[in-house]
């Protein structure tokens, strides 16, 4: 597995693309919902604008940084016949998929610490009231995006078309889960549908963790939620996960 990845985290510096994607997009975009925040009644929910835009970097980060790119690698790899040639030797599928997503995942936790630093010196956001929690919502994030990657890398036949597989997943987290507008602006009805989507309990955790604002109750809730979607993730690629070429 070391060696896989250190593979693929070479063949990621060649990517300028996956780079742009992993990298770079991540930290643009929440820039540019700065302006939108500042418009927005955060504070009569108890937030501030750092509160608001710090979750919503990370969970730019996740889906850009690792969900999007991993599904490419995962679909380019497969075209070309390297999972193929790697499950006729001694690696099994869990070692084979973890070694090929560790240098994505290992870019979005630098990426997240980034954020978070720089978080603290440009928005002025304090250190986390309960940080376990943002560590645990940052983790199952990361788990979770490689799981639903190789879900729809399973769906996906060229590197080209992932872009238009990924889009669903995105949209709707980047509208529903919390990160361009936290649920807790969103009337009750909606926002109650919105926490069972994936990301959701990632960036409630995460955001309660700086806050400190989240019960016993709704923290458990959040982590079921999760874990609940990424065990399905996970069922789905045992099941579901193609090894050769789509034609």
């Amino acid at each position: 597995m070391a060696a896989l990845a250190r593979a693929e985290l070479t063949l990621l510096g060649r990517s300028k693309s996956t780079i742009v994607a992993a990298v770079f997009v991540p930290l643009v975009l929440p820039v540019s919902l700065a302006s939108v925040v500042d418009d927005m009644e955060v504070e009569d929910a108890g937030l501030s604008v750092g509160l608001v835009l710090l979750p919503a970097a990370i969970g730019f980060s996740l889906l850009f940084g690792v969900y999007s790119a991993l599904t490419a690698i995962y679909t380019a790899r497969r075209e070309e016949l390297v999972l193929k040639r790697l499950r006729t030797g001694e690696l099994r599928d869990t070692e084979i998929l973890g070694g090929s997503a560790l240098p994505v995942l290992a870019t979005g936790l630098a990426q997240s610490l980034l954020l978070v630093a720089g978080s603290a010196v440009l928005l002025h956001v304090p250190a986390p009231e309960a940080p376990h929690l943002a560590v645990l919502g940052l983790l199952l994030g990361l788990v979770m995006c490689a799981a639903f990657a190789a879900v729809t890398a399973a769906v996906t036949r060229t590197v080209e078309s992932a872009q238009v597989t990924t889009m669903p997943m995105v949209l709707v987290s980047m509208t529903g889960s919390g990160v361009a507008v936290p649920l807790e602006l969103l009337p009750d009805r909606l926002a109650s549908v919105c926490e069972l989507l994936p990301l959701s309990p990632v960036i409630t955790l995460i955001r309660g963790g700086w806050t400190g604002s989240l019960s016993a109750y709704e923290a458990l809730g959040a982590l079921a939620t999760a874990l609940a979607w990424t065990v399905l993730a996970v069922f789905a690629v045992r099941r579901w996960f193609r090894w050769e070429p789509r034609r």
